[in-house]
């Protein structure tokens, strides 16, 4: 068939495998961080109850495809649902290296349409030749069409006896419900920062790696709790730094990693309010190859340790902070009061949202930085009036001048402002013939053209729109519409099919406005003159000239 084809691949030791492959888990013990998931199916398998078809959701290099071949050498092979079976197995070794005639791996996202999936239920039709499941394991299965997905539905929920399904995918919400309640759902979570820490821990040591382990820990963060991600990582710091020692300074390099220690000096210059040094300690930063948005999200994360400094962990279990970096914060966080470090988080998260208009980033950057020894000194001299007025009788204290209001307020103003610039911009939608009219005023042509033609409605009130639609009706047109609406008007709109008919669309309702107009004309008196004078005309259309 040409749907299925055996791979093959040239002769590679496992010396010469990288990491990902070479560590890749064969049975449900290897596997780790989802052992609650891994027992329960090994219980539902080792009992004969396990589902007709399973499904596995999470983000990237979480062990979905993984998990699918150890369930399907599982159901093949006693002694793997054991973890006794020998090295080469005639079920277990094919499964695992994808040439299994009865385990067959399809990619979804290069056979999306419904004859590929026809295909596969027509192959599903035959029993298994030498095991005892025919197993049909589908990666990236939200890539299929809503045609395939309907193909399948029926073989999906009564398959044969012999038959297994195993979906694995990224996007479970591009999945169709309908396909989701005919199967055993398991979300794999990231991976534990603790857990990778240790397994990759050990790979060092298997492999006789000396790698320190603020290095590990810094490959740790950047894999985001992906497996896949950590090990390659992993890989390319071990070959890039040859037989030498990997030390942390040398994994930042490999990685273009700014170490926390910048941030913190950085910080400790703001708060001194020395400018020339700020946009030279930034411009090192920019140099050493970090982006504006990524600079202001790991600043980011500096401020919360400076407020959260007390309910992090020390060294030794915490991955995140070295304890050079753990005692630095420690000690800031006591020369600065918690007001001064949100106002920096509420104008670090405002500068996040400006940085997209201005054409070089890093001008705003530095204004950015410059700003925030402005906004520590007034502070500074906000926190000194208010100690003035605690010590000051009360008798004494002007009323008027108790709070620096331009100060305290002053991000609550800019939201304010910005709110109301907004409202004063946003545009009134009362009708549905209001937001066509908005359509053509936007230019947005193709949301006209679905709102005319595939769309009926059948409510229209405040922000709430509910219609029914024809099949032609795009996908995005909802998500479209949503973030047009609010674009417009400033507000949330809530748009809901209805199972109800709806009025006609504006399409048809022309269509009937234009026949009924001609419908007139052919019965007057000038129509009637017209035909009596030319016979054989005949009346199209009717169209108005205005003067």
């Amino acid at each position: 068939m040409s749907f299925f084809q055996v791979g093959w691949s040239p002769i590679m030791t496992i010396k010469s495998q990288v990491l990902a492959l070479k560590y890749r888990p064969q049975t449900f013990k290897d596997l780790i961080g989802h052992e609650e998931i891994a027992t329960t199916i090994y219980n539902s398998i080792k009992n004969n109850i396990s589902a007709n078809a399973f499904l596995f959701t999470g983000i990237r290099g979480i062990g979905k495809t993984t998990f699918a071949r150890i369930v399907a050498k599982a159901l093949n092979c006693e002694q793997a649902l054991e973890s006794i079976c020998k090295k080469k197995c005639d079920q277990c070794d094919p499964i695992a290296n994808s040439n299994h005639i009865d385990v067959l791996e399809m990619d979804a996202a290069s056979k999306t349409g419904v004859d590929d999936v026809r295909e596969l239920i027509e192959f599903s039709r035959y029993p298994p030749s030498t095991s005892k499941f025919k197993i049909f394991i589908i990666d990236e299965v939200h890539m299929l069409s809503k045609q395939a997905f309907n193909a399948l539905l029926k073989t999906l929920e009564e398959p044969p006896k012999y038959l297994k399904f195993i979906f694995a995918t990224t996007e479970v919400k591009k999945i169709p419900i309908t396909v989701i309640s005919r199967c055993q759902r398991y979300d794999l979570s990231r991976i534990k920062s603790e857990e990778l820490f240790v397994y990759l821990k050990n790979i060092t040591i298997k492999e006789q790696k000396d790698v320190e382990d603020n290095a590990i820990k810094l490959i740790v963060k950047l894999s985001e709790g992906s497996v896949r991600d950590a090990l390659s990582l992993l890989d390319r710091a071990t070959i890039s730094n040859n037989e030498n020692s990997l030390t942390f300074e040398d994994a930042q390099k490999i990685f273009g990693y700014v170490n926390k220690n910048s941030y913190i000096t950085l910080l400790e210059i703001i708060l001194l309010g020395h400018e020339n040094e700020i946009i030279n300690h930034y411009r090192k930063l920019y140099n050493s190859g970090i982006e504006p948005i990524l600079f202001l999200n790991d600043f980011l994360e500096i401020l919360y340790y400076l407020k959260n400094i007390s309910n992090i962990e020390k060294e030794g279990s915490n991955i995140t902070l070295n304890d050079s970096d753990y005692k630095k914060i420690t000690s800031l966080s006591k020369k600065l009061n918690s007001n001064t470090i949100l106002l920096f988080w509420e104008f670090t998260l405002k500068t996040l949202k400006e940085i997209n208009i201005v054409a070089n980033p890093n001008l705003l950057i530095e204004m950015y930085l410059i700003q925030l020894t402005y906004l520590k000194k007034k502070n500074v001299k906000q926190n000194n009036h208010q100690n003035k007025i605690k010590n000051t009788p009360i008798k004494d204290i002007d009323v008027n001048n108790t709070i620096n209001k331009d100060f305290v307020n002053q991000i609550k103003n800019i939201k304010q402002e910005e709110e109301k610039i907004e409202k004063e911009n946003s545009l009134e939608i009362n009708s549905f013939e209001d937001l066509i009219k908005m359509c053509i005023q936007k230019k947005e042509m193709k949301l006209k053209y679905e709102l005319e033609n595939n769309v009926n409605l059948v409510s229209f009130s405040n922000t709430n729109i509910e219609i029914s639609f024809n099949d032609r009706l795009n996908k995005s047109f909802v998500k479209d519409l949503s973030e047009k609406l609010y674009v417009w008007t400033k507000n949330r709109w809530l748009i809901s099919f209805s199972k109800e008919k709806g009025e006609m669309s504006e399409k048809e309702k022309k269509k009937g406005l234009k026949k009924k107009k001609i419908k007139e004309y052919e019965g007057s008196n000038e129509y009637k003159n017209l035909l009596k004078a030319l016979p054989d005309i005949e009346l199209i259309d009717i169209e108005k000239i205005d003067d």
